[in-house]
């Protein structure tokens, strides 16, 4: 049986510092690093300082060092719960079953996980906290969902296959074992009553298109990536409202380490956290809160094909706590494009919880704000509008060709409410199209668009110069607006006005107040392309930077809203029976159903939805 000699060094733990040490040794000694071994001691700190707090003597700040005081972490004691989860493995797991293998089996899996799920005490804990280290099944006989998964992983190690390592959904963990971890098996429970799923693979999961496996693009993870799981779990909150500082802190500096070595860059959860602490308080000498949300989505879209929500709401919550309202809508928004992907199940209800959140309780909350402010109003931004309902198109996306319904009458009404503060001019400029038209219109509409893919970024010879480019989007814009007007009888003043703005901004001061010069200089078009990196980027750039916001709805109920929505006059009750009516489930076929216009003669009667527990 291994002991601790080696790490002996580093005790007593007194302070974050010798923590972080005690973590680095780990991590750059050459070898796996010690998954029980760190589990155990964070659990040990979370737990002291958080559910025993009044237990122990209060923790000042200590200036000669510069390092908040910790309890004191005595060799001996973990030392003896380390030895205590090896023994507890070791003894239960006859490895005389699992002779002459080199990659772990599924029956091997499913027999730990067996040991870990029998001995904990007979209750679900999947909302409390502080429930996911070693500590707390040493001590206490208790995990929640993820602690089982990775104590798991952490008996498996124990045993010494390496092979063995954690996947990782927003909402859900299981293993991943064999050679070139080709295999999966569920380890751990979701929500209540699944224990008989352990053992199985997870491809049925896959398979039903639910947000709880991200259509196979997990986090998988390695020795590294597992102990950035072990640090993102860390909860340092004592009650609602307040954290334990010192646990917080704690979790900042071990972020902070894995990520100058690298082991997060493919983490955005992982970042997303980091970037929640820098947010509270901010690391001298680090990048801003701002620029790690940012990297979250981009790595969200590098490695997982965009199939994570969380980084967007991670961000779109940052811009709601700093009143940045506008940028809050488009998170919101590209947060539900991502959720389109899917189909609801009812394993889906944190994410469901989530969003429900932004749209009945954060999105009513700024309508309310910005409703008394009489100038600089999101209210009168189209653009704002727009990201409403791209919001809202990705939510019915979503609940197309799903067994469980979404939206009920309580979504309803704040969407509506919400709708009827945008004056009918602000909603009037947002052009709507729909993925599946072909007609004339279409092709004019997207006249732009087609100019611009006509020239796939594989074959720019210009590459990624932001020069070039430049001179690209204006000699494009020039010649569609060109066209535009030799097909329109305006006035000499008029076109001239019009073609100086494929070359140049217009000067918002001049629009609104009528002084000035009506454009502000050509310099501002290279900083609108300064971060163009991609085809995508310069078509966002282009629409972005156009008169009208575009949107393309791709569910069928959000189609049908199409005309109430532009409508000078809003019929309320028209948008809340059509948003909550049934969508008509295929199952193994395309979306063929077509909502009509409530307001038509020909509405057709759909079977009442059934209500949502």
């Amino acid at each position: 049986m291994e002991g601790l000699t080696l790490r002996e060094q580093f005790f007593p733990l007194h302070n974050i510092s010798k923590v972080v040490q005690l973590f680095k040794y780990e991590l750059e000694i050459g070898r796996e690093p010690d998954l029980a071994l760190l589990s155990i001691v964070v659990g040990s700190i979370e737990n002291l300082l958080t559910c025993n707090r009044s237990n122990i003597l209060s923790n000042e700040f200590d200036a000669t060092t510069g390092n908040y005081n910790l309890p004191v972490m005595d060799y001996k004691i973990i030392d003896a719960l380390y030895k205590k989860f090896h023994a507890t493995i070791k003894g239960y797991v006859d490895m005389s079953q699992f002779t002459n293998i080199k990659f772990a089996t599924r029956e091997l899996v499913k027999r730990v996980s067996d040991v870990i799920w029998n001995s904990l005490t007979r209750s679900y804990y999947k909302d409390r906290a502080h429930l996911q280290s070693l500590y707390s099944y040493l001590t206490g006989n208790k995990l929640d969902c993820f602690g089982v998964a990775f104590a798991v992983v952490a008996a498996c190690q124990v045993l010494g296959f390496s092979d063995v390592h954690l996947a990782l959904s927003e909402d859900h963990a299981w293993v991943l074992f064999g050679e070139n971890s080709s295999e999966t098996a569920e380890v751990t429970w979701h929500g209540k009553g699944n224990e008989d799923k352990r053992g199985q693979s997870v491809n049925c999961g896959i398979a039903s298109k639910c947000w709880l496996y991200l259509n196979g693009f997990s986090v998988r993870c390695n020795r590294y990536m597992e102990v950035a799981a072990l640090i993102s779990a860390i909860n340092p909150s004592l009650n609602v409202n307040n954290d334990a500082i010192e646990v917080a802190l704690l979790q900042q500096e071990l972020l902070w380490l894995l990520y100058d070595m690298g082991h997060i860059s493919t983490y955005p959860m992982a970042i997303g956290n980091l970037a929640d602490l820098e947010e509270i308080n901010p690391s001298q000498g680090r990048p801003a809160c701002t620029s790690l949300f940012q990297e979250a989505i981009l790595a969200a879209r590098t490695h997982y094909k965009n199939m994570h929500v969380y980084p967007y709401t991670y961000q779109g919550g940052y811009f709601y706590r700093h009143n940045m309202y506008k940028e809050a809508f488009k998170s919101w928004a590209s947060a539900s494009d991502v959720l389109k992907q899917y189909n609801y199940t009812r394993d889906d209800e944190e994410i469901y919880k989530e969003v429900m959140e932004i749209a009945n309780e954060l999105i009513p909350h700024i309508i309310k704000v910005v409703s008394s402010q009489r100038t600089s109003s999101i209210l009168k931004d189209p653009e704002c509008f727009a990201y409403l309902l791209q919001f809202y198109d990705g939510i019915c996306q979503w609940e197309e060709d799903s067994q469980t319904p979404v939206l009920h009458i309580g979504w309803a009404k704040p969407l509506v409410n919400t709708i009827s503060k945008f004056d009918f001019d602000v909603r009037g400029q947002v052009v709507i199209l729909e993925n599946d038209l072909s007609n004339e219109d279409y092709e004019n509409t997207y006249n732009v668009k087609q100019n611009v893919t006509r020239f796939r970024s594989d074959k720019l010879p210009f590459g990624n110069n932001t020069d070039s480019i430049s001179n690209f989007i204006v000699n494009n814009s020039k010649e569609y607006l060109k066209n535009e007007m030799d097909s329109r009888n305006l006035h000499p003043d008029i076109r001239e006005l019009t073609a100086a703005c494929g070359e140049k901004l217009l000067n918002r001061d001049f629009l609104i107040q009528g002084g000035g010069e009506p454009f502000i200089g050509g310099s501002e078009i290279l900083n609108v392309c300064s971060s163009i990196n991609n085809e995508n980027d310069l078509l966002e750039t282009v629409y972005e930077t156009s008169r009208h916001p575009k949107i393309i709805f791709s569910s069928e109920k959000m189609k049908g809203l199409k005309n109430l929505l532009l409508g000078e006059k809003l019929n309320t009750h028209a948008i809340s029976l059509q948003l909550t009516a049934q969508s008509q489930v295929q199952v193994g076929g395309s979306k063929k159903s077509v909502f009509r216009d409530p307001l038509e003669s020909t509405i057709t009667i759909r079977s009442k939805r059934s209500r949502r527990e």
